[in-house]
């Protein structure tokens, strides 16, 4: 008994999460932006001469979008052919993934053209002149003169293409191909790392890029920002409730709120960190304790933290729309499907990761509009304000598609589920000290307070 007490005091304090600083440096730079362009508006005014701020944000994000997409498309390469292999699970749960994205697509499509949260700005000073170019040209500028040159050419296209030769020839390596791709998971977390870096900088781009807008068009750039997060918040509802709610009410019977509820602690520790990654453990853990059988949930929950990405799907296209229609170049249904199809690809492998969100819009906009591309300085003042609704459905998209999987290859208890969503059986945190091993409490906490500040560096 003696030795818990100095057990406890041993402890170190819980450190305060740098990343709430982040945050809440942003929310003021946009404070600051909208005083600042109200003050000091008008077409000569301060406020407009701050767009420079925005700008070289904007090109520090630009300069890391091919080696991004270069690793994470390799590895996403790398992880669905690990998927596949574990057979019938594998490859429902990647199936099951792709139409999800589609359906996250479609809806974000769908509200983000009836709402259409851009319009009544008029950010159109960016002039771009595409380059005439016949359509051989086009598909011959896909290909780059070298093999890495690819990555310092700026060309968002041939940096896929080559990293979709690389990644599937690196699949034909077979073992002999994993040192490699443990090397480019290495560069992956370098270059990771220098883009949180970068990130630190968004509340001078986010200042600089709002101050800039609202002075341009006034209290108009305010009421456009609210109604697309609105927009997107809705959305989000409306997949989560409508599309995830109803499948797994017709195929399980199985309300989405009971679900909802049994995952509650989770949801506030995804709201506080912005990331679903700080979850995963527990996720795992719940969803066996639901019922479901570990195999099914050991294919299912950590596929799907890469390649079910609804909220992701719904923020770039509700982004994406919102950048078109403010800049008073509203893109067609052809491009529009288009460029989310490119972004949802080059997204897989970078999920939870600070600042990918943004870099995969740069780089979706960058190779198929690129005239857009600075649209993306006026989304980061409001990128971190979507960012929880963002984890909160992936989350509940790999919580559903997890008791969904077990229900088709019946690999689920049904009895334990209306146990547990009924509240008879509460879930013990000590499941998770026996799946991991951990007879010290201490131990388990500190664990679990290690993984939130990790994951909540890659928020």
């Amino acid at each position: 008994m003696a030795s818990l007490p100095r057990a406890r005091a041993a402890q170190p304090p819980k450190k305060f999460d740098k990343s709430h600083y982040l945050y809440m440096a942003v929310i003021v730079a946009v404070i600051l932006g909208v005083i600042v362009g109200l003050l000091f508006g008008g077409t000569g005014g301060f406020a407009v001469s701050l767009k420079p701020l925005g700008d070289i944000f904007i090109a520090l994000i630009k300069m890391m979008i091919s080696p991004i997409i270069f690793c994470t498309i390799i590895l996403g390469i790398g992880s669905i052919a690990k998927a596949a292999t574990v057979g019938k699970i594998g490859g429902l749960a990647l199936g099951y993934f792709l139409t999800m994205s589609t359906f996250a697509l479609a809806i974000g499509l769908v509200v983000g053209n009836v709402i259409k949260p851009g319009s009544g700005l008029d950010l159109t000073a960016t002039t771009f002149v595409p380059p005439e170019a016949a359509e051989s040209d086009f598909f011959l500028g896909i290909i780059p003169t070298t093999l890495f040159s690819a990555l310092t050419a700026g060309n968002i296209l041939q940096t896929l293409l080559v990293a979709l030769i690389a990644g599937f020839a690196l699949q034909k390596m077979g073992a002999a191909g994993k040192p490699i791709l443990e090397g480019i998971a290495h560069v992956q977390a370098l270059v990771f790392r220098i883009l949180i870096m970068v990130m630190w900088l968004a509340p001078i781009g986010a200042f600089g890029a709002i101050a800039a807008v609202v002075g341009a068009t006034g209290f108009q750039a305010v009421i456009s920002l609210f109604t697309l997060m609105g927009a997107f918040y809705l959305t989000c509802v409306l997949f989560i409730v409508v599309i995830l709610g109803g499948l797994l009410k017709i195929v399980t019977g199985i309300s989405i709120f009971k679900l909802m509820r049994y995952l509650g602690r989770e949801y506030l520790l995804i709201f506080s960190t912005s990331s679903s990654e700080a979850a995963l453990p527990r996720l795992i853990a719940k969803m066996e304790h639901l019922g479901v059988s570990k195999p099914v949930v050991g294919v299912t929950v950590p596929t799907g933290y890469s390649f079910n990405l609804d909220g992701t799907a719904i923020y770039l296209t509700m982004a994406s729309l919102f950048i078109a229609t403010a800049m008073g170049q509203p893109l067609a249904l052809g491009e529009q499907i288009g460029l989310l199809a490119f972004m949802i690809i080059a997204s897989k492998g970078a999920a939870g990761v600070s600042g990918a969100g943004i870099a995969t819009l740069a780089a979706g906009l960058q190779a198929h509009a690129p005239q857009l591309l600075e649209g993306v300085g006026f989304i980061v003042g409001i990128d971190r304000f979507m960012s929880e609704a963002r984890a909160l459905t992936n989350f509940t998209g790999n919580a559903v598609a997890t008791v969904l999987i077990g229900s088709w290859t019946k690999e689920i208890d049904r009895a334990q589920v209306d146990r547990v969503l009924d509240r008879h059986e509460p879930f013990d945190e000590t499941t998770m000290i026996a799946h991991h091993g951990a007879p010290s409490a201490a131990e388990t906490a500190a664990a679990t307070e290690k993984s939130a500040q990790i994951a909540a560096l890659k928020a």
